[in-house]
């Protein structure tokens, strides 16, 4: 059976400025975030500084979950 894939972290960003149903405008102002590297990083053409990224999280209120599983320790 194939192992599913997960998004990107990225994608998964522009998936909650979507959600929250805010302007990307208004998410600006909050954040601090200037528009024009918003806009960029929203259409995928740069990225975002560890600095904006987690104004943007803070202000989406985010939360990193990890589904993966711990392994097993080796030499058992």
């Amino acid at each position: 059976m194939a192992k599913k894939r997960t998004k990107l972290l990225t994608d998964q960003l522009r998936k909650a400025i979507d959600d929250s149903g805010l302007t990307r405008y208004r998410i600006s102002k909050e954040t601090g975030i200037s528009e024009t590297a918003l806009a960029l990083f929203y259409n995928g053409q740069r990225g975002l500084s560890m600095h904006a990224m987690n104004s943007l999280g803070q202000f989406l209120e985010l939360e990193i979950i990890s589904r993966r599983k711990p392994s097993e320790p080796k030499g058992r």
